[in-house]
């Protein structure tokens, strides 16, 4: 077992059980997915009582990630790019608290937004909490990257972020393990100086986190992820993470004899960066995702030596290629071959004998008879109805907004405003909106669509399904009578019309919830119990 074959998440994942990992701590979403389904999957991680339950969000997932290193423990917390929006909180201030036992947030992002709404670049969230940044350029560095992390954690004392990237995240490698360590013992820290952030303590503690930048730019300048390649000529390149292998590839396949500055931790080493400026005439910035540190360099350096993606040289959105940074070094473009007529595009759409079909059918039919006919939906299977045949919903922004827009619309005067969100996008982010609506009186309609798992990415654990569902709304104060189950199959399209109408005409706060098991997670189900005679 020596030598695996890993994706890189689950390079991230077996590199943190082998680092001494405790307890990882996350909310699913692509191309992170992969992390904590491994270590859950890891006889290992059970044999060593790793906890790996899912969390209700990010934010939520960070802090109990924070609370274990508080404890002394190595934790990690596992999250999507955009997933970082709804932590910042916590990973802010927990950049001025610092950290006890180790703490690695990893981090994927998704140039090219193969299955998010942006592609923003966390390493700006780095540099915004002055944290050190580690990206890796491959699965055997994302592995051990895992061991250095921990150790630069806690040797500094702040939480590291360990970035990586879609292609990366998805693609298989060989990765030679190392021994694995010991867990930290239980080591509760009692500083409440530090971890008490009223004023007083809080400048103290902002006031040490600038004074340890200089000390990270040194241990950058001496980290095994930044590394000077030889070469020959006026043209350099500094390339970022993966940005690293387009490099190497297009240098190899074209004969490009060229200076490199591979960088793979932050701050950046200074040095060795202002060496290749010093020796080269025009430098390539290599970045997978948005130009944070061209712009830095051009703010630096002026921008007449500079070349990258906000001069053209790279194109401004999407993955880089190998390809791509041939012919920014000088190379000719490949040719391209023009794809079949016969193959034509296949849109995502809903599983057949999905049950947000059936509801979607009821609900199309229902606003049809409506002067105004607008659905706030939320991200999940069903934002997949805004394409034909249903077009049913006409917005998506973040998980949580349907329920929240749909209050700002109905304050409009829109009528009927409805909003469309899943179980576990409701337990992650919807409970406030729906509280909101509650304290106010809005004339909203929620319908739920209850498929007991969060189905986008793969059928991991909800938190918010079934009873526990019902209880949650009325808790939050939504009137029992305005409650109201339905059953989204075919047999049941009469009485749930009926309710829906119902529902939207009520001047108030009304949550439908609509309860069918995922077709995809009930197969899965029926595989197991085949396969084990239960």
């Amino acid at each position: 077992m020596n030598r695996q074959l890993l994706l890189g998440a689950e390079a991230v994942a077996q590199g943190a059980i082998d680092a001494g990992l405790s307890g990882v701590y996350a909310y699913p979403g692509t191309p992170s997915t992969e992390i904590t389904e491994y270590i859950q999957r890891s006889k290992e991680a059970r044999e060593h009582g790793v906890r790996s339950s899912w969390s209700s969000n990010e934010k939520t997932a960070y802090e109990a990630a924070l609370g274990m290193s508080y404890a002394g423990k190595r934790s990690l917390v596992c999250m999507k790019h955009v997933g970082l929006n709804v932590a910042a909180d916590a990973f802010i201030n927990s950049a001025i608290t610092g950290v006890n036992g180790g703490l690695v947030l990893a981090v994927a992002d998704d140039p090219s937004m193969h299955s998010s709404q942006n592609e923003q670049d966390s390493r700006f969230y780095g540099r915004f909490a002055m944290v050190p940044v580690l990206e890796p350029s491959s699965q055997q560095e994302l592995y051990d990257s895992m061991f250095h992390a921990f150790e630069l954690s806690e040797s500094v004392r702040l939480p590291v972020i360990v970035r990586m990237t879609t292609r990366l995240s998805h693609s298989r490698a060989g990765v030679t393990r190392a021994e694995m360590r010991e867990q930290n013992p239980l080591h509760a820290e009692y500083a409440p100086d530090r971890f008490v952030l009223m004023p007083h303590n809080a400048r103290v503690q902002y006031q040490n986190l600038l004074d340890l930048q200089p000390i990270l730019e040194e241990l950058s300048e001496s980290s095994f992820l930044n590394q000077p390649v030889e070469g020959r000529g006026p043209v350099g390149v500094i390339a970022f993470g993966i940005g690293y292998n387009y490099v190497m590839e297009a240098r190899n396949a074209h004969g490009i004899d060229c200076r490199v500055l591979k960088i793979g931790q932050y701050p950046l080493p200074r040095p060795q960066v202002n060496e290749l400026f010093d020796a080269c005439d025009t430098v390539l910035v290599v970045e997978e995702g948005y130009p944070v540190y061209e712009e830095l360099f051009r703010g630096y350096f002026g921008s007449s030596k500079i070349r990258g993606r906000m001069d053209g040289t790279l194109p401004r959105a999407g993955e880089l290629t190998t390809d791509l940074v041939a012919v920014a070094l000088g190379a000719k473009p490949a040719e391209t071959t023009a794809v079949p007529g016969i193959v034509v595009n296949r849109p995502p759409e809903l599983c057949k004998g999905c049950g947000h079909r059936d509801m979607f059918e009821a609900l199309n039919i229902v606003m049809k008879e409506n002067r105004e006919s607008h659905v706030f939906s939320d991200i999940g299977c069903y934002t997949l109805a805004a394409l034909p045949p249903y077009s049913a919903i006409h917005t998506c922004v973040d998980m949580g907004a349907s329920i929240t827009m749909a209050i700002g619309a109905a304050d409009a005067g829109l009528r009927p405003a409805v909003a469309v969100i899943g179980d576990s996008t409701f337990g992650h982010s919807g409970m406030t909106g729906l509280l909101d609506a509650v304290k106010d009186h809005a004339p909203v309609t929620i319908i739920i669509g209850d498929n007991e798992t969060t189905a986008m990415t793969g059928g991991q654990h909800s938190a918010a399904t079934g009873s526990t569902l019902i209880e949650i709304c009325r808790g939050l104060g939504v009137e029992e009578s305005h409650i109201r189950l339905i059953v989204p199959l075919k047999k049941h399209l009469e009485e749930n019309i009926a309710v829906l109408r119902e529902e939207f005409a009520y001047e108030g706060v009304s949550v439908v919830i609509a309860q069918r098991e995922c077709v995809e997670s009930a197969a899965k189900k029926n595989r197991r119990a085949a396969a084990t005679g239960q």
